[in-house]
């Protein structure tokens, strides 16, 4: 499909201002596992995701990772081309996380239009208080929440993104994103297993009882 299609405001551009933009947006092919971003420093550009998915997580000196949020088909990420956004220079890694296409749009090239178009400044704001959100909230979930009611959370989203009860993932990779070691993660997974929540088998952890994970959840 067509840039045109993905980018919510492009009715709002001039034909010059539409040119800029997806005259410079280069379509590329990562696949999983590829990191585009690394630091406040390594400035790519924005991303405008057309498949895929992709991760944004921060990692800690002692080498932990906590994931902050994803991104989907049609989400836009400004992360990779922080150094040109005042104010938000930090330390984040973003990875495919999926096999994904996206278009890489130049840093500067992007800024100029900000500087030129009201609602591309208007739609990049929204989309910064929207990450902002999303930051708060899994900063409110760390602080208040405790971990088998985050982990239970984070399954049945796991479980609703791949169409899937049957996870393909390893504890480690569940610690990545809930910022717990290893460790904590096998223990809780064990006493899910005990509760009859879920099957654990190598890579893999099966769902069995969505509807009282969904409970503890929201508890």
């Amino acid at each position: 499909m067509e840039f045109s299609e993905y980018f919510p405001i492009w009715d709002k551009l001039t034909p010059a201002q539409q040119q800029t933009l997806a005259g410079g947006a280069a379509l590329r092919s990562v696949p999983e596992g590829t990191v585009l971003h690394n630091g406040s420093a390594d400035c790519i550009g924005f991303l405008l995701v057309r498949t895929g998915q992709l991760r944004v997580y921060i990692l800690s000196d002692e080498g932990r990772e906590v994931t902050l949020y994803r991104l989907f088909p049609r989400d836009f990420c400004l992360m990779s081309a922080s150094c040109i956004l005042r104010g938000l220079q930090y330390d984040v890694t973003i990875e495919v996380e999926k096999d994904a296409e996206f278009w890489q749009i130049p840093a500067q090239r992007y800024k100029q239009l900000m500087e030129e178009s009201a609602p591309v400044a208007n739609y990049t704001n929204e989309i910064m208080a929207e990450r902002f959100s999303d930051v708060m909230w899994l900063i409110e979930q760390i602080l208040w929440k405790s971990f088998d009611k985050r982990l239970a959370a984070f399954l049945l989203e796991e479980s609703a993104l791949d169409g899937s009860t049957t996870l393909k993932i390893t504890h480690e990779t569940i610690g990545h994103h809930l910022g717990s070691p290893r460790e904590v993660v096998t223990r809780m997974l064990r006493y899910f297993q005990g509760e009859g929540l879920v099957r654990l088998s190598r890579g893999s952890v099966e769902l069995l009882d969505t509807a009282r994970l969904q409970t503890l959840a929201e508890k």
